[in-house]
């Protein structure tokens, strides 16, 4: 036990040093070797990672899905007219991992609007044509503390008016700053940039694309506020038609796990081999996601699940494990934040179901790691995600 905790913490202490060595330093790109049973919750160094078996992640798929199908708490978004009128019982579950197979559970095939998930993988373009320096300069990298679509968030940060990518204000920045000549060109780039993450084609849901058009009026007032400060890169109709058009992309929870192990994976699309973007942008990208990744619930996020993770009020979520898997969860009823209440729960009761909450390295044994100390099959988990 006491050999298993040290590799987790020697783990865990390579990971955070790779993380710091800046451009080119790939995470979990060692060979892994299949665990034991007692082994499987255990983190070993970066030498000899070993992944759970097939068995287990199906398992712990599979049990939070049936653990949380029940649910009843959240409601559908009802400022996007399309998004009300999603059936709140869907609930499907994916994990991909970096070596490219594939797990489901429930309604893991069923499109939805990608709405704010698109965040992360723009930003992640944008730090690729501009730089990583640019984007901190532009637009900000930390946290607001207000909600995703706050207009006092803008006048208060008078250093970066935008706040951070992965709030309403940011994102629409971020497309307007992805280098074209013309709309479409820069339209191009932003759902090409997803095909390639997916690695399958992605479709405009139209329905919800009109639907957001003729509804965004906060949104209008948060460019038209970033034009008066001279922040966007674009003419302000032009950054938020393209925005809105990329928020009503079409994604499921297999193609959005897909699209989350590619950054897990070092910029590397797991199912297809293409290189999407590079180590380092994966990096500040995850490191994006888990300080902003759930709005102003993002701190609750990192203190129950431990992993970098992106929500959308679509109703999913996709949570990264460095060099090892990302999840994915759709189930439309959301908490006050904008966040998937049954999707909260499930990625964090099979993260720690899997030994796999970044921050956990409990001295005695791996049976005691995860939330609230719950280990693989632990203790009923006392948090505020517990049903």
């Amino acid at each position: 036990m006491k050999l298993a905790s040290r590799g987790r913490r020697s783990w865990l202490l390579s990971t955070c040093l790779l993380a710091l060595a800046g451009p080119g330093v790939a995470l979990g790109a060692a060979p892994r070797s299949k665990p034991s049973a007692s082994q499987a919750t255990a983190r070993p160094s970066p030498g000899d990672e070993a992944m759970p078996s097939e068995t287990d992640i199906q398992q712990a798929l599979q049990k939070a899905h049936t653990q949380f199908k029940g649910t009843k708490e959240g409601k559908n978004a009802d400022y996007i007219p399309y998004l009300a009128t999603v059936n709140p019982n869907l609930f499907g579950l994916a994990l991909v991992t970096v070596d490219g197979k594939i797990y489901t559970a429930g309604d893991a095939a069923s499109p939805f609007p990608i709405e704010s998930l698109s965040k992360p993988f723009t930003l992640a373009r944008l730090m690729e044509e501009v730089g990583a320096k640019k984007v901190e300069d532009k637009i900000g990298v930390d946290a607001t503390g207000q909600p995703f679509n706050s207009i006092v968030a803008i006048e208060m940060n008078e250093d970066h008016r935008a706040g951070n990518p992965l709030v309403n204000a940011g994102a629409i920045t971020s497309v307007s700053l992805i280098p074209a000549k013309t709309s479409d060109e820069r339209w191009k780039k932003i759902s090409g940039n997803f095909n390639s993450f997916a690695g399958e084609p992605l479709s405009v849901n139209e329905e919800v694309y009109k639907s957001e058009t003729a509804t965004n009026t906060r949104n209008q007032s948060i460019s038209a506020l970033l034009e008066s400060y001279k922040v966007l890169g674009s003419p302000r109709e032009q950054a938020l038609d393209l925005y809105t058009r990329q928020c009503s992309v079409n994604v499921t929870a297999r193609q959005l796990a897909t699209m989350g192990a590619t950054l897990a994976n070092g910029g590397i699309n797991p199912v297809t081999g293409e290189r999407v973007i590079s180590p380092d942008t994966a990096r500040r990208t995850l490191a994006l996601m888990a300080t902003n990744g759930l709005y102003e619930n993002t701190g609750e996020w990192l203190y129950q699940a431990g992993v970098p993770a992106k929500s959308g009020v679509g109703g999913g979520i996709v949570a990264v494990v460095p060099g090892r898997y990302a999840i994915a969860a759709f189930s439309p009823p959301l908490d006050k934040a904008g966040n998937s209440v049954r999707a909260q729960r499930a990625i964090t009761h099979v993260v720690n179901s899997l030994g796999d909450n970044l921050y956990a390295a409990t001295p005695g044994g791996a049976g005691t790691q995860g939330t609230g100390g719950s280990g693989r099959d632990g203790a009923e988990q006392k948090t505020p995600f517990a049903p």
